[in-house]
This record gives structure tokens, C-alpha cells and sequence, in this order.
């Protein structure tokens, strides 16, 4: 009895593996799928995958259409990091930060879960959030005669 019992966990063990390999499959899929329709390279994310869809396709509406405060005009580096940023921040709460360019380093510390570095086009993309404390100042030193 013992021993089939072990088998039988085996057995749902594997099921289970096997069933998370294939979501897996599928969220890789999924996800060249979109980089491929976006003109898009992924280099690097620990992001949520609905996160990651949003920033890409965030982004890219913003290089093809610009922005609806100045949609005729190409945006700057600038403007693409700001309004990406500004986005995030509005969808999941503050403290999110954007660097856009064809060429930069960077070694950043982030957030668990929000860190995306991503290519459109030749525009090379990094967007990561961090913790934000609110700092007191230090209480007045105590009056003395």
C-alpha cells in the first residue's frame, strides 16, 4: 500500500512538471511572439508577463504614433523615458525609472519583480522600479541652559 502510494505521488509529481514545462512553452511563445510583431529583442526580466506586453507595446505605440500632447512631432529619447516612466508609475504605483538610447551602461538596484531591459527597433530600453521611503528628519536636538 505504501508503495503505490509513492508511485502514485511520482506519478503527480511528473504531471505536474510536465504541465509546468509546457506553460512555460507557451509564455516563451507567447512572448517572441509579440517581440516579433513589435520589432522587439528581450535581454533581460524578472517582470510579470502582463507587465512586460505593456511595456513593449506601450513603447512601441509611443515611437510610431508619439504621444497625444504632441503626436505629430518624432520623440526624443527623452520624452519616450518620461512618458514610460510616467505610465508605470500611474499603473503600478511610484518609484519606477526609465533609460532609453542606443548606447548605455548600467548597474542598478531594483525591485524584486520589476526589472525590464528590452530593444525596439535600435532603441535599447531599461525599466526597473524601486522601494521608496519616506525620510523624517532627525528629531531637534534636546534644548539645554
Amino acid at each position: 500500500m505504501e508503495k503505490e502510494k509513492k508511485q502514485e505521488e511520482k506519478l503527480v509529481k511528473k504531471k505536474k512538471a510536465i504541465m509546468h514545462a509546457h506553460d512555460n512553452d507557451n509564455t516563451v511563445m507567447r512572448m517572441a511572439s509579440i517581440a516579433i510583431s513589435l520589432n522587439a529583442r528581450l535581454k533581460a526580466s524578472d517582470m510579470p508577463l502582463h507587465m512586460q506586453e505593456h511595456a513593449l507595446h506601450y513603447t512601441r505605440s509611443l515611437i510610431t504614433h508619439g504621444h497625444h500632447h504632441h503626436p505629430s512631432n518624432k520623440p526624443t529619447h527623452t520624452h519616450l523615458a518620461r512618458e514610460l516612466k510616467k505610465e508605470f508609475d500611474s499603473m503600478y504605483g511610484p518609484a519606477w525609472h526609465c533609460v532609453i538610447g542606443t548606447s548605455f551602461g548600467s548597474y542598478v538596484s531594483h525591485t524584486g519583480g520589476a526589472f525590464f531591459y528590452f530593444s525596439i527597433d535600435s532603441l535599447s530600453v531599461l525599466l526597473f522600479k524601486t522601494e521608496v521611503y519616506l525620510v523624517t528628519p532627525p528629531p531637534p536636538p534636546p534644548h539645554t541652559n
